[in-house]
């Protein structure tokens, strides 16, 4: 195992505090990545509001102390701890990742833990806030705070028998300095990317050279089959860059005969294909309406490419429909109106979900800093609301005021206990539990089955107005 890095979170230029917030938070809490929040954990605040109560904190902190507020300020810490590909389970991993964080900050700073499982090696991110729980201290980055990290890591890793880097080497800079140290592609390297990005098992061999033109390569077809990439001087004959890139080469990848070359892809330039063609391997990609494509310009290779590109498509989504036994048009339109009904329900459902959660963080919040602040109020106004005494309790009083101000905006008079909105929530995350793993499901039921119809109303009545009534709902 070994924890990377601990990096400072600046506050940008560009952005407002609560987007660069939601920024970093999104990246290490992303569902796609941790399982649908299932891999999440938070501390001092909840993963669903995080970002707000951060901001909203710092701003607390600023006015108390009269300090921060510009660009460049550092508003919070990203921590990030990898392990052994196969030695740890996520959850254990999240268990880990979230007493690492409570170590560290000592308790003192709200943090949110997510742990990826996209990759074969399971990490975890750490996002706390610079600012403390009480809003009137910051986090004193130390020097050497690396190797604190790291000892507090290996000590949590070594308790569980679990590896650890002994000797850590020395870090080579950040990923982009690495980048520019490199040597320059040439252009026969550009050309096997290109090649790489734009060939897939499946494609008619045409059908790869109009997507090589409309990536803006020229064509030379002749004894050799020649590209020129964009900015080039000159052709590059295909059998000069490797014996997988020769013409007969480059047929039998398209037919499936040969697999793509392995190839040193650290920048991620060689593992990416294009979407179209792999979106064709799994489901029915939408057909192409290639007179609007013509009178938008594209020319005669691109042209060629959709005609083939459709009839491929139309003969995927017949085999679709022929898999899933749908014998008729009218089937075909219930079963797309089931699929979206059934999509559309569940999506409504966990968005309410959410939305109540959310609510019941935010009045968790404002109830628990009400009650702090209502004693404090108490003697405030005892006092006669001595100027000296506010100064001297400014911020649960402030803390208070913004409470009862969130109060009468949503209209609320008597207060819920923190009891009955706990077990709120925990009623609503257990369903939320229960419904998310059949929400990838029925999204791709529905993407596929509604993609399979608009292309059917193509086919059989030459209009493409259906495809456009599901993408923006689905994403």
């Amino acid at each position: 195992m070994a924890t990377t890095w601990i990096k400072p979170i600046h506050r940008s230029k560009s952005k407002s505090v609560v987007a660069t917030f939601a920024d970093s938070i999104g990246y290490a809490d992303n569902p796609d990545k941790t399982d649908d929040f299932e891999f999440v954990k938070s501390y001092g605040c909840d993963y669903y509001t995080a970002a707000n109560e951060f901001a909203l904190s710092k701003q607390i902190y600023e006015n108390h102390t009269g300090r921060g507020g510009r660009n460049g300020d550092i508003i919070a810490y990203h921590v990030r701890q990898s392990f052994k590909p196969g030695e740890i389970s996520p959850q254990d991993a999240l268990d880990v990742g979230y007493t690492l964080a409570h170590k560290f900050t000592h308790g003192n700073h709200p943090f949110v833990c997510a742990v990826h499982t996209d990759k074969q090696h399971i990490h975890c991110h750490i996002i706390f806030s610079a600012v403390n729980i009480d809003c009137d201290r910051k986090f004193h980055n130390p020097m050497g705070s690396m190797k604190i990290v790291r000892r507090i890591s290996d000590f949590l890793c070594a308790e569980r028998g679990l590896s650890i880097v002994e000797n850590p080497k020395k870090s080579r800079g950040s990923y982009r300095d690495w980048q520019d140290k490199k040597e320059p592609q040439t252009n026969k390297d550009k050309l096997r990317d290109l090649i790489d990005n734009n060939i897939s098992a499946g494609m008619v061999f045409e059908q790869f050279i109009a997507a090589m033109a409309v990536v803006g390569c020229e064509v030379k077809r002749g004894k050799y089959l020649s590209f020129k990439i964009p900015g080039a001087e000159r052709f590059v004959r295909v059998k000069s860059i490797g014996d997988d890139y020769t013409e007969q080469a480059l047929r039998e990848r398209c037919t499936g005969k040969r697999p793509a070359p392995k190839r040193d892809n650290s920048d991620g330039d060689a593992e990416r294909k294009t979407s179209e063609y792999a979106a064709t391997q799994k489901r029915p990609s939408l057909m192409i309406d290639i007179q609007d494509k013509i009178r938008e310009g594209a020319g005669d290779a691109y042209v060629q490419w959709m005609r083939i590109f459709n009839l491929k498509t139309a003969a995927r989504t017949l085999i679709f429909l022929k898999e899933h036994g749908i014998d008729s048009y009218d089937e075909l339109r219930e079963k797309s109106d089931t699929a979206s009904t059934e999509f559309h329900q569940l999506s409504s459902r966990l968005k309410e979900i959410g939305d109540r959660q959310k609510a019941i963080t935010e009045l968790q919040y404002h109830i628990g800093h009400y009650s702090k602040g209502q004693k404090i109020y108490e003697q405030y106004k005892a006092s006669g609301f001595d100027q000296a005494f506010y100064e001297a309790n400014r911020a649960p009083l402030t803390l208070r005021k913004a409470a009862k101000n969130y109060f009468d905006s949503i209209g609320m008079k008597k207060l819920p206990s923190i009891n009955t909105l706990k077990q709120e929530w925990a009623t609503l995350e257990a369903e939320r539990k229960k419904l998310s793993p059949g929400y990838k499901s029925a999204k791709e039921k529905y993407l596929s089955i509604c993609t399979a119809k608009a292309n059917a109303d193509v086919m059989l009545f030459g209009s493409q107005k259906p495809q456009k009534s599901y993408d923006r709902d689905a994403r």
